[in-house]
């Protein structure tokens, strides 16, 4: 009888079992070598707008002078690149549900390298409408290319579990590093600004063609039935009557314009309003590029200590506190320092606010997208309306506009400060729009 216990034996079986399973991991190793593909080419996309985008701006002092026009008259030049944006921001959610983000990321990108061309041909042909006609064209490759990255970077996230879009947008800020620099060295060098651009447009071809090969198709498009991957269908919510969307709303009007007031004056600001040559203009605009890079790639480590609320309300305090010293200040190094922490107030409020709007009820997605175009609205208003401003009272006066709204931003900071956690929302970083939800954006 005791013979019959060594029957132990059969639990050796499921051992066995697993076994068929072994080549799981090899499947798994090659999806995740994707996603690190895919991941890298939206990091070079990304890096590739930094680039262009500062390329352009410390150029603008140079293609001023050789256009002959005044502030006011370069105010309505930028209105081209304002408007190209705004129809690009608009468009691009609709084209994603419809086509999804392979194609509208190839066609905003290649639009943008048309506009690029044809700045550098009417730079070299001291042509205004042809200069404002490429403005127009690369600000809507920007905006349709933006929104349609980050959508992609949204899906990155919930395939591979991990914070992408932080990054993403801190790559931007990168090239703009990067691109300042180089401008700011080739400007010094007397490198005529339509060869600078020219050289900008081949390497951004370069990074366009080698980056596009890890972008799949099929992504953010909207099923036969009219659901996206946020499982939202049918019409938006109205979603303008929520006072809490609108407050946030208010502090991205605020941030978009101390960022965009930056990206098109500053150069021109320090150049005209302090003084100081063109290189040196070119100098403190990579300064505030460097300072925007730092805070989108540090912003996590105060978000975990301090919350949403004390992080924005900060944010907009530094800034308004370096643009303070900008305008009233006559020492052009002081006010040349003051522009870090102008950089700094600017990086993380926009990129926080979008992500409250898409916390802030339900319909996350109509939601980013009304808080998006409130954003653009004021770098369509912006330059023409700093440019005029400036042309009748200067630049540094005129940046006093800027310094109010920055300042009511910090007041307005509690409607970022997320209700009740839910997932499906993912932080966003950057010099321009970005969806929160995991599917499309914009309109």
């Amino acid at each position: 009888m005791v013979r019959t216990r060594p029957e132990p034996a059969p639990a050796l079986r499921p051992v066995s079992r697993p076994l068929p399973r072994l080549p799981a991991p090899r499947r798994s190793t090659s999806m995740y070598r994707a996603v690190s593909r895919r991941r890298q080419a939206l990091f070079l996309l990304f890096l590739l707008a930094g680039i262009s985008m500062s390329s352009w701006v410390t150029r603008t002092p140079e293609i001023r002078d050789r256009l002959g026009v005044s502030t006011a008259q370069m105010g309505l030049v930028l209105f081209g690149l304002s408007l190209g944006s705004m129809l690009g921001i608009v468009s691009s959610g609709r084209l994603v549900s419809r086509y999804g983000t392979r194609p509208v990321i190839a066609g905003g990108t290649l639009l943008l390298l048309i506009g690029m061309a044809t700045i550098c041909a009417g730079s070299a042909a001291a042509s205004v409408p042809v200069v404002t006609a490429g403005l127009c064209a690369f600000g809507a490759g920007m905006g349709t290319s933006d929104v349609a990255v980050n959508v992609d970077g949204t899906d990155v996230e919930r395939i591979s579990g991990r914070t992408t879009l932080p990054a993403l947008h801190g790559c931007f800020s990168l090239g703009t590093v990067l691109g300042a620099g180089t401008g700011m060295a080739v400007t010094a060098a007397g490198v005529p600004a339509h060869w600078h651009l020219a050289g900008i447009t081949l390497l951004a071809t370069g990074l366009f063609l080698y980056a596009m090969r890890a972008v799949p198709a099929g992504t953010g498009r909207l099923t036969p039935g009219g659901a996206g991957q946020d499982g939202e269908d049918g019409p938006h919510p109205a979603v303008w009557k929520d006072g809490k969307l609108l407050l946030i709303g208010a502090i991205v009007l605020a941030m978009a314009l101390a960022e965009g007031s930056a990206n098109d004056w500053l150069p021109l600001l320090m150049v005209d309003g302090h003084g100081v040559d063109a290189t040196t203009g070119s100098l403190v605009y990579a300064g505030f590029a460097a300072a925007m890079t730092l805070g989108r790639f540090t912003g996590a480590f105060f978000l975990d200590r301090f919350g949403r609320t004390a992080v924005v309300r900060s944010s907009a305090a530094l800034g308004a506190l370096g643009l303070l010293v900008v305008i009233v200040s006559d020492s052009a190094v002081l006010a040349g320092a003051a522009v870090l922490l102008w950089g700094l107030g600017a990086s993380l409020g926009f990129p926080l606010a979008l992500t409250a709007a898409g916390e802030s009820g339900p319909g996350p997605t109509a939601r980013v997208g009304l808080v998006a175009t409130i954003g653009y609205l004021a770098f369509l208003v912006g330059p023409p309306g700093l440019g005029f401003l400036g042309d009748h009272i200067g630049l540094r006066a005129a940046m006093s506009v800027v310094l109010v709204c920055v300042a009511c931003a910090a007041f307005a900071a509690p409607a970022v400060e997320p209700r009740p956690r839910t997932t499906g929302t993912a932080p966003v970083a950057g010099g321009g729009p970005a969806p929160a939800p995991r599917s499309r954006a914009g309109g």
